[in-house]
């Protein structure tokens, strides 16, 4: 979590002298690596048993020999994490958007993307959604409508041909939207989610060609000649350094227990949109009489897909399930 001053009033803790400015690029366990502003790579290590540090963070280190240790994690923008009821799963600090790749095939889960969707919407991040593989034709087209209801929720939703291929001179699709998905990618830091398979590595590749040389020595550097890789990282999309893209593992689960059941529908834009007809004002959704989600999920056609209006009502036991 970002450091906070003391609880005591007028307590200040002094400042180790020879500090110095950094940003977390990838980690693993206790050790990060950290990038200065000019440039240079360190190894660091969190004090104590447990490190806090994400990818993305702005910290304070100090040198110790060859290394550092993080001495100060500065105040996060925001923080993307996933919570179920073992642990929480923190991935990425300071971003601007996250950026969620899918595929035309392996077919994907809707509800996977709409807790993706939600965990941005609750941290105020925008998202905007690729759906990859535009060549596939009828696997592509089917893939495509299924995504309508995300289209209409003003969504961003994007048609992408990226290959698994280092060339970077693989042409696209013509109609496809490469060049849209690069102008939004230019000046913000973006976070790539997506499952195994749907073309995110490809889609890093085709502007980072030295992804998987950077995640060695990232790797190598970390595990100190291990051969496991860091789970999060950290690519430079522009020799200015004003754009970047953290790509994180593909997601299988994305616990949502950090989230209050009475405020999912707020970060849903379709319930949220009919929730504000409701009679009730502290209405679930689920069966309150005069509920405007449930009105327009009878109105046909209906505002609100049957998939989406299960989705609620099957996190909304999740949330409010007992926890421990």
């Amino acid at each position: 979590m970002p450091w906070q001053p003391p609880s005591k009033p007028g307590a200040q803790l002094a400042e180790p002298a020879g500090l110095q400015e950094g940003l977390v690029i990838a980690g693993h366990g206790r050790h990060v690596w950290v990038e200065t502003p000019s440039g240079r790579k360190v190894i660091c290590h969190a004090r104590g048993k447990k490190s806090q540090t994400v990818v993305g963070d702005q910290v304070l280190w100090l040198a110790t020999q060859d290394e550092g240790t993080i001495e100060k994690v500065l105040p996060r923008r925001n923080l993307m994490y996933r919570q179920d009821e073992i642990r929480t799963k923190s991935f990425a600090a300071n971003i601007d958007q996250v950026v969620i790749v899918l595929g035309a095939e392996p077919e994907f889960s809707d509800g996977q993307l709409s807790r993706a969707l939600i965990a941005a919407a609750a941290q105020q991040v925008d998202a905007l959604i690729v759906l990859n593989k535009r060549d596939l034709g009828t696997l592509f087209a089917a893939a495509w409508e299924r995504l309508a209801p995300y289209r209409a929720m003003q969504y961003t939703v994007l048609a992408t041909a990226f290959k698994p291929s280092s060339d970077t001179s693989v042409v696209q699709a013509a109609d496809d939207d490469t060049d849209r998905l690069r102008a939004l990618l230019t000046g913000k830091t973006s976070l790539v989610l997506g499952p195994s398979g749907a073309g995110k590595s490809s889609l890093i590749n085709r502007w980072v060609p030295q992804a998987n040389v950077l995640t060695q020595e990232i790797s190598i550097a970390l595990q100190a000649g291990k051969h496991t890789t860091t789970s999060t990282t950290w690519y430079w999309l522009d020799a200015d350094k004003h754009s970047a893209l953290i790509d994180s593992p593909g997601f299988q689960e994305f616990g949502l227990q950090h989230i209050a059941p009475m405020d999912l529908g707020k970060l849903m834009p379709d319930i949220q949109a009919q929730g504000s007809d409701c009679k009730f004002y502290n209405c679930t959704h689920l069966h309150e009489p005069g509920c405007g989600v449930r009105n327009a999920c009878a109105a046909e056609p209906s505002p609100i897909s049957p998939v989406r209006y299960k989705i609620y009502k099957d996190l909304f036991e999740e949330l409010s399930q007992k926890r421990y």
